[in-house]
Order: C-alpha cells, then sequence, then structure tokens
C-alpha cells in the first residue's frame, strides 16, 4: 500500500512544497508532472524516503503526523499550472498528490481551483462531510480518482445510472474512491484547461485557500473562472469575487452546486469545517455570528444567497441525469438564441445545447423565472438580480431524504426538505411543493463594473470537445479576456 500528499498546497518560484508518503517500502520513487494539454514530467526522484508508522485515528480531523519524504524547491522555469505528484513502490503501486504553481505576471485568466470541496468529501483516514464529519484536514491524501482516472468521460457521476455491468466491475477493479466522481481535479477542471492550452489561452492558477488568504489574488486577471463541482465558499473566497466583479472584474463560472455550502478554513488553512444542516452543532449558531454560520448560504441565519454572486442557486436547481432526478437529452433549451453566448451557432428558439456532450448532468444551479411571448425573464424572490439573462435552462430536481444514496451518513437530511425548512419555513409537502422543480440555467448578467456568466451545470467541461460548447465557451472567453468589459453584457 502507498499513499501521499503534498504541503502547501500552492506557491510561488522558489517557494519550498514538502512531500509526504506512506509505505511498506523505505524508499519509493517520486514525479512532479505538470498536467494540460501535455503532461511533463519537471522532476523525480528514485530515493524518496517513505514513512513506514502505522497510521494514527482521525487523521480526518488532524491530518497525517508523517515524516517529510523531501522537501523541493518550486524552480523559476516551472509554469503557472496543476503539478501531480506521483508515487511508485517498486510493485508499481501508485498514489497522487499535487500542488499548484501560481503565477508572478499577469495572464489571460486565473483558474482557482475547487480544493474547498475536494476536502468536503475526502473520506481518506475517516468520514467525510457526507458520512458523519464537519472537519476535513488538508494534510493528509485524497482518495484514490480524485487526482487522477483512467478514463474521465466513462467514469464520470452523471452516466452512473447507465453503467453496464463491464462499466462497474472495472471502476471497482481500479480501486478508485466512492466519492472520486463528486470532487477532484480529474472530473472536470483538466477537462477545461486541456481545453485553454489547445485554444491558447494561459492560465493562472490557485487554490480555495489561496482565494480566501488574498484579497488581491484576482487583481492581474481580466477573468475568474470556476469550472465543474465548486460547492464549498468560505466567506473570504465570496469577499475576494464580489470585490473583483464590482471593481470591474469578469466572473465565468462553468461550474454547478456553486457557494451552496459556507464553510470556514480553520488552523492556518489546515482544516476546513461545516456542520451542513447540524446547524445547531455549529459554534457559530448565535445571533451575533450567524453570518459565519456554515450551512447554505441562502439560509436566512446567514442572509447572503449565492445567486446575488452568481445569479443562480442549487436551491432552484438540483440533479439531473442522475437517479431520481430529470433524465432529458443532456443538453439546455435554448432561449434567446440571438445573445452573442451564441456567435457562430446556427441556433433557434427551442434548440438543444450540449446534447452531445451531456452538459447537463449530476447538479444544476437555476432561479425563479417565467416565460411569455417575449421570451423568459426573472421574477426576483429567490434573490436573483432583475437584470439577470436566461439564455437556456434545462429540467432538475433537488432530492428529498429518501432519494439519497446508500453512502450517505444516517442523518443525511436531502436539499429538497433542508431547503424547504430554511428558506421556506416548514419541511412539508406543500412546501416543498414550491421548490422541487428545479432547473438549470444559463445566464448572464452585470454587477456593478463587472460581468457575471454562469452555466448552472457541474458538467460543462465533458462538451468541450463538441461545436457548439465549445463556440459559447470561446465566445466567453474571448469577450471576457479581452478586456472589453463594457460590451460583456446582458
Amino acid at each position: 500500500m502507498i499513499s501521499g500528499f503534498c504541503w502547501p498546497h500552492s506557491g510561488f518560484a522558489k517557494d519550498k512544497i514538502s512531500l509526504f508518503c506512506r509505505s511498506t517500502e523505505t524508499y519509493v520513487r517520486a514525479e512532479v508532472i505538470r498536467q494540460g494539454l501535455k503532461d511533463e514530467l519537471v522532476w523525480s526522484t528514485d530515493r524518496l524516503r517513505a514513512d513506514t508508522k502505522s497510521e494514527t485515528d482521525s487523521v480526518n480531523q488532524h491530518g497525517c503526523d508523517w515524516d517529510i519524504g523531501t522537501e523541493l524547491s518550486i524552480q523559476s522555469d516551472w509554469p503557472s499550472g496543476f503539478y501531480l505528484v506521483r508515487f511508485v513502490t517498486a510493485q508499481s503501486e501508485t498514489a497522487e498528490a499535487y500542488f499548484v504553481v501560481r503565477s508572478q505576471k499577469p495572464l489571460d485568466a486565473i483558474l482557482v481551483l475547487s480544493t474547498s470541496t475536494w476536502a468536503a468529501y475526502n473520506n481518506w483516514g475517516g468520514p467525510s462531510f457526507y458520512t458523519g464529519s464537519h472537519v476535513s484536514s488538508f494534510e493528509r491524501p485524497l482518495p484514490k480518482g480524485f487526482l487522477a482516472k483512467e478514463d474521465i468521460h466513462r467514469f464520470r457521476i452523471a452516466r452512473v445510472v447507465d453503467w453496464s455491468r463491464s462499466d462497474r466491475q472495472d471502476y471497482k477493479n481500479l480501486g478508485y474512491s466512492t466519492w472520486c466522481m463528486a470532487a477532484g481535479w480529474a472530473n472536470w477542471e483538466l477537462l477545461f484547461v486541456r481545453w485553454a492550452e489547445r485554444n491558447g489561452i494561459t492560465l493562472g492558477y490557485g487554490t480555495s485557500s489561496d482565494l480566501d488568504a488574498s484579497g488581491e489574488l484576482l487583481e492581474w486577471y481580466p477573468a475568474y473562472i470556476s469550472v465543474g463541482h465548486d460547492e464549498y465558499w468560505s466567506k473570504g473566497m465570496r469577499d475576494t469575487v464580489e470585490d473583483y466583479v464590482d471593481e470591474g472584474g469578469n466572473a465565468a463560472f462553468f461550474s454547478g452546486n456553486t457557494a451552496f455550502w459556507q464553510a470556514r478554513f480553520e488552523d492556518s488553512y489546515k482544516k476546513l469545517v461545516s456542520y451542513k444542516t447540524s446547524i445547531k452543532e455549529d459554534p457559530y449558531f448565535d445571533e451575533p455570528s450567524a453570518p459565519l454560520l456554515s450551512t447554505m448560504w441562502s439560509d436566512p441565519l446567514v442572509g447572503r444567497p449565492e445567486n446575488q454572486m452568481t445569479g443562480v442557486s442549487f436551491s432552484r436547481g438540483g440533479y439531473a441525469r442522475m437517479q431520481n432526478s430529470p433524465r432529458g437529452d443532456g443538453g439546455y433549451q435554448v432561449m434567446d438564441p440571438e445573445h452573442w453566448i451564441f456567435s457562430g451557432l446556427d441556433l433557434k428558439k427551442g434548440d438543444s445545447l450540449g446534447s452531445e456532450g451531456v452538459v447537463v448532468g449530476y447538479e444544476c444551479d437555476g432561479c425563479v423565472f417565467v416565460e411569455d411571448e417575449s421570451g423568459a425573464r426573472v421574477t426576483g424572490e429567490d434573490g436573483t438580480p432583475l437584470d439577470f439573462s436566461v439564455i437556456a435552462a434545462a429540467p432538475a430536481r433537488l432530492w428529498e431524504t429518501q432519494d439519497g444514496p446508500d453512502a450517505l451518513d444516517e442523518n443525511y437530511i436531502g436539499e429538497l426538505n433542508w431547503v424547504a425548512e430554511r428558506i421556506g419555513g416548514v419541511d412539508n409537502e406543500e412546501t416543498r411543493g414550491l421548490f422541487d422543480r428545479g432547473y438549470a440555467v444559463m445566464g448572464i448578467f452585470r454587477r456593478k463594473k463587472g460581468t457575471v456568466f454562469t452555466t448552472g451545470c457541474t458538467d460543462w467541461a465533458y462538451g468541450l470537445e463538441t461545436k457548439d460548447v465549445n463556440q459559447v465557451t470561446k465566445n466567453v472567453m474571448e469577450r471576457f479576456i479581452l478586456g472589453k468589459k463594457e460590451k460583456a453584457n446582458a
């Protein structure tokens, strides 16, 4: 057996990254690979010293007390990017870790990885936020499949209901974690990075912790990018992005379930904390500190709905192409075909967009809107800005408690039940009926001096190799990157 992690998870040139590894072998091979359109080996050693001690309890909360295998310096010629660390035993057993190299000069856009969400789903060494814990340490490995996956398109969560017997057997044989389809670099961000580099877009990189710690993280960039499953956000993260957009920055959320839960970093960014539906257990459950309560951002006690930042919310969206959810064709219904978002595509109102890549899948964000002869318009009753333009949409549905998979903790409360109780005031059939029909909503709006675009779905990246999704993404990025902020309006 072999496991490993790095600390810290990001740095600049000349900063030091510590590599930790546990194995039954005293020495193992370690490789550092920059991943993008092409993988590039930048460093290796055959003599990384592994920790051979037995694991202690509760590492999910407290981290691994391992000896440092080696400490490496980020070289000045290593470009900004995601660096996969691969540990290999003499018997060819492997494990992965990661770190991010940050840029010291302006680039086209900055991609902030959803590392807080990775931590929330991490059940290595103990329960995750979904199996009974409220604390997740960053100083431990991620389960197999979070960082590297043999076939990303095959082993994606929105395909689970279609898996054949061979799919399930191969997945099991590869030793992947149950949760590796719900979080991690290998699912979404890697696909977007490959697309960006193929299209000549140079990206800066950061982590959730970086976004929380530095209000200046985004200031060099004309565009901020979120990709995939970006569920857990701290107050500092939101403050940084909202201030950036308000001052003229552009935010592109090619993501879903975005900022649904508030979380907190603790212990010098070594831990993430979120109590979710167990709000009365949160030390912040009192009137003075309620805005920091680690539950839904849309909870009245927090009073800061995420659609104020993104235009949409999971509370008005839900699941698609999952168990107990709408199947659809995997695409959006186009509602505003004349919008510049669709430039270069011959689309008509009602056409399906993204179905070839099945981009409307897994978790989706929506808003309350109505349709009439003039098109779709938001009502604003859910807090969505009134100038938010609904460009395309597709059906989704929140889960009730009984809809969730068996792997969830026995105290799991379905999002529909929780939304009904906290936003609707009571969890009963009538109130659930107000929230049970959701949507994935693609849209755009102005926030003070800046512009926000959202796909309203986690799985947009799976369609980047198709004509329509590729074109829409190019349209957004070209408009945002070129700094034509005055033209990027709804």
